[in-house]
């Protein structure tokens, strides 16, 4: 059912600063003229928002809430996480409104979500990374934890030094997945949902992460970046010491839910991410910023300094084969997800922002 347009509210209360109210409004987004074969696959596009950035949404499990990561600078400078109702409503803010949060996700069976954030360590937001090494991502010092819907509860479900995040749950609700450099390098763990049990996936040298499961539980899909010369292994640690990725090539993996039968999706060379299983199981949807696959050579790497990256959505067989590409934005669309029925794709996208490399949360309807 396309989803109705309605006024969202932006309420942003802290302890620490006056209630202060910013206007967010779902506005219907025709196919434009200029990439009509996204028509191929998504109808009723509509935007969520319009007020600062806003990255990683999320369905909960029946469809009828979204969780995202957003930061508007007058308020919060660092992302926060934010739940509203699909169908309209006020989102409110679940993480403490200190530190700098991310990578949220409802727990299915509960009125409870998981997220990651730095607040255990400073209530001040990390610096960002300095820009002159380069396209990097700061592996700054989170830790997941839970919390009700109302912001309330609050659980924390890891304690290691380093980098705990980009958690995700299992459809039963019992497991989280998630990110660690516990050991010494970028891997992926899971843990029960109190946060016992931990258990380590993968252990080749490189980054591991971005994971999610399968609707059914049973697999495992994520990005990977596993370094093979001595340059690159040499380069890898390096960053790794300073707490540092650059991300300029992932491939899109897939292992069952216990670690083992990993297989290597993509073979793009490039920056593949954000992967997501579709609900048959038989596909995966992810960004990239592999270029036009109609087109006889695959795009070279556009992330270079001071340059933001092209990405667009693409989807491919879980045995690698019948990659298509699904949006043709000219500048960034990534962390899609379908709904659990397969019938909504939630997406985030600079397309049609107020300024020039806004991110807003975009819906739309999945045309087979």
């Amino acid at each position: 059912m396309p989803i109705k347009i309605f006024t969202v509210w932006m309420i942003i209360v802290s302890s620490s600063i006056a209630q202060k109210i910013s206007p967010d409004y779902l506005i219907p987004m025709p196919i434009s003229p200029e990439f009509p074969s996204e028509a191929m696959h998504l109808e009723s596009i509509n935007m969520l928002t319009q007020t600062g950035e806003n990255a990683e949404a999320y369905f909960n499990q029946d469809g009828s809430r979204i969780i995202w990561q957003g930061r508007w600078n007058d308020n919060y400078p660092a992302d926060q996480i934010w739940i509203v109702p699909a169908i309209g409503g006020n989102p409110s803010l679940v993480s403490t409104g200190t530190g700098k949060s991310t990578c949220a996700f409802f727990i299915p069976g509960q009125d409870r979500i998981v997220y990651s954030s730095t607040h255990g360590h400073s209530l001040d937001p990390p610096p960002a990374p300095d820009p002159s090494s380069g396209y990097v991502w700061s592996l700054d010092e989170y830790d997941v934890y839970s919390v009700d819907y109302s912001g309330e509860n609050l659980r924390r479900l890891t304690d290691t030094e380093g980098y705990d995040a980009e958690s995700a749950v299992s459809p039963d609700g019992k497991t989280i997945v998630f990110t660690s450099m516990r050991d010494g390098d970028l891997d992926i763990y899971t843990m029960d949902i109190d946060g016992g049990n931990v258990k380590r996936l993968t252990n080749t040298l490189g980054y591991d992460g971005g994971a999610f499961f399968s609707a059914d539980g049973k697999w495992i899909v994520f990005r990977s970046h596993n370094p093979e010369t001595e340059a690159e292994i040499d380069k890898y640690k390096a960053l790794l010491m300073e707490r540092k990725v650059v991300p300029l090539r992932f491939e899109i993996q897939l292992m069952k839910a216990d670690g083992t039968e990993r297989r290597q999706i993509t073979n793009l060379g490039v920056a593949s991410f954000a992967p997501f299983m579709h609900p048959d199981g038989k596909r995966i949807i992810f960004c990239s910023n592999f270029g036009d696959v109609s087109q006889p050579k695959p795009a070279q790497l556009v992330i270079q300094s001071g340059q933001k990256p092209i990405f667009n959505l693409y989807m491919i067989n879980v045995d690698g084969l019948g990659l298509i590409q699904i949006t043709f934005s000219p500048t960034f669309d990534g962390f899609p997800m379908f709904s659990a029925d397969g019938k909504q794709l939630i997406w985030c996208s600079n397309r049609n922002g107020p300024y020039q490399h806004s991110t807003n949360i975009f819906i739309a309807d999945w045309i087979e």
